[in-house]
């Protein structure tokens, strides 16, 4: 009996031990922010914030780079309206079709792994693009180009908030923007730079004359080239990390972030905890194993479902509604921004001193249009060259994003972002109906450029967003919203094109008064989720 009562006592010793043992494992762990915290805030971030605002730039380059090549590459594709329509739209097609797998595999593989090879596949196809001899060819290249481009557009968002505190954050997130926006600035200079010069480039064995127009193409997509390649040499998310039980991996980014922000002394870091993701219900890739595409469309599927649950409904809802609308103004109709300031400016150039409304400056441009056309031919004529008085209002609008983004980027610690947000709009707002209500064309024009500023809340509303959900719901979130506004775009476009030269005052009323509902919206926004944790931990604290 004797030898049977000892080794039970043993283990029972040992289990006190580990039991002891355990409860002070979990008295000495800290927070996920907490540690970040401990990392800094220098080199390592500034690295970061940097190939974000680049990857935003990317993504501006890519998709607006049509708007500037497509008046000149009329002849060479034989371009009619409604395949410009078509080609303006159908990168956002691409991920709109696409954002929904992204979404999928950041939340589950990792930031990082969605990011660097959409980057440079997105890149490859651009060059092969450049190369297209016909508008069918151009159509689909640029559709596969649409569909890697959406990989980094979205994901970038998450993965940049996710290597900075709740202090930093929104500062961190609009600082990339505002470095976005300065890549904005040089699309007219790259444009004049490039499009406007004379050279021809012929290419026998494939039959092509290889105009300034395609070098446009390629260099707009090489920022993507460059961050996919600074990608290699970033690390995946350390909250990601954390949020698939990787706590090792977690420390070791911490402490790469902690040494490259100029710590001297070794960085101790206990066991972490995660303060968010308790509750959300969610499986990720790491926990499940997954076999065939019914598994993998089930998981899909179960990563998607709680963004429009009880929880998150309201956030998703009004996320995405006013995506939607944004987009239609900052893309949909952008993409056909040159067309109308050239209008603006041949009326100014040839009626000197004669003031008209937009609108009918608009309607002058397409009766002009239908009178010169002959009977048996579509495409009227084959400029080489965009006006100059297009990319002095490209500028003038770029200048103003850069200068708003800088005072935002400012105060966005100190205003809310919901403020931001409803403040931008309504002006915006305000801008584009007093454009179609002025009879003066150069106020007009310039009321015009600043329609576009709401553009400037399409950021604001990302940095809010990362905010409204935990990490293995973020990256999904921002995807999902961003198909609707990608959806947006591809309406917007085609929308714009068919009423633009008939009911060009409906196009703006219809843009101008969606966007003050959404204001409104906005309003209803919940807090984030790092305030409901503030104020959980505060409840606790204080009985």
């Amino acid at each position: 009996m004797v030898v049977n009562v000892l080794p039970i006592q043993k283990t029972s010793n040992d289990s006190i031990k580990a039991t002891n043992g355990k409860l002070k494992s979990l008295e000495e762990a800290i927070t996920f922010s907490e540690a970040l915290e401990k990392t800094g805030y220098g080199k390592f971030n500034y690295l970061v914030i940097i190939v974000a605002g680049l990857i935003l730039a990317n993504v501006l380059l890519e998709t607006s780079a049509v708007a500037f090549y497509m008046p000149v590459a009329h002849c060479d594709l034989e371009l009619t309206n409604f395949r410009k329509g078509l080609l303006s739209a159908i990168g956002y097609v691409g991920m709109i079709i696409s954002s929904h797998l992204w979404g999928f595999l950041a939340d589950t593989k990792g930031r990082k792994r969605v990011i660097m090879p959409t980057l440079i596949a997105g890149f490859v196809v651009t060059v092969i693009s450049s190369f297209a001899m016909d508008f069918w060819t151009m159509l689909i290249l640029r559709l596969i180009n649409g569909i890697f481009v959406s990989g980094a557009s979205a994901t970038v968002y998450a993965y940049i908030s996710e290597f900075h505190v709740d202090r930093t954050r929104s500062k961190a997130m609009m600082i990339s923007s505002f470095i976005f926006a300065i890549g904005a600035m040089f699309m007219p200079f790259l444009s004049f730079a490039v499009i406007n010069r004379e050279w021809r480039l012929a290419i026998p064995f494939m039959g092509l004359v290889y105009k300034p127009w395609r070098l446009f193409v390629i260099v707009c997509g090489i920022p993507g080239l460059v961050c996919g390649i600074a990608m290699l040499f970033l690390p995946e998310s350390p909250k990601f990390l954390l949020s698939i039980n990787k706590e090792k991996e977690t420390k070791e980014v911490l402490q790469q972030m902690y040494r490259i922000n100029g710590g001297k002394e070794k960085l101790l870091i206990p066991h972490l905890i995660s303060e968010e993701d308790v509750d959300t219900g969610i499986e990720n890739s790491e926990n499940k194993k997954s076999y065939g595409i019914l598994s993998f469309l089930q998981t899909m599927w179960n990563q998607t479902v709680p963004l429009f649950q009880r929880k998150y409904i309201r956030s998703t809802a009004i996320v995405c509604i006013t995506q939607f609308w944004l987009y239609v103004i900052t893309n949909g109709l952008y993409m056909w921004f040159p067309y109308i300031i050239n209008a603006m400016g041949e009326f100014m150039k040839n009626n000197p001193g004669q003031n008209e409304y937009l609108c009918q400056i608009v309607y002058y441009k397409h009766e002009h249009i239908d009178n010169n056309a002959t009977d048996n031919s579509t495409f009227i004529d084959c400029p080489d060259k965009l006006e100059n008085t297009t990319y002095m209002y490209s500028l003038l609008m770029e200048i103003l994003y850069v200068s708003t983004f800088a005072v935002i980027t400012v105060i966005v610690n100190r205003v809310s972002k919901k403020c931001i947000m409803v403040i931008m709009i309504i002006f915006c707002s305000s801008c584009g109906l007093a454009a179609i209500w002025l009879p003066y064309t150069s106020i007009s024009a310039i009321l015009y450029v600043m329609l576009f500023l709401v553009g400037i809340s399409i950021n604001v509303l990302g940095a809010a967003t990362v905010d409204l959900y935990p990490t293995q719901l973020r990256a999904m979130a921002m995807c999902v919203s961003l198909m609707m506004g990608r959806i947006g775009s591809v309406i917007g476009t085609n929308i714009v094109g068919a009423l633009i030269a008939t009911s060009c005052e409906m196009t703006f009323y219809i843009s101008c008064f969606a966007m003050l509902s959404c204001a409104i919206l906005i309003l209803f926004l919940p807090r984030s989720i790092s305030t409901e944790v503030s104020q959980k931990n505060k409840a606790q604290e204080n009985p």
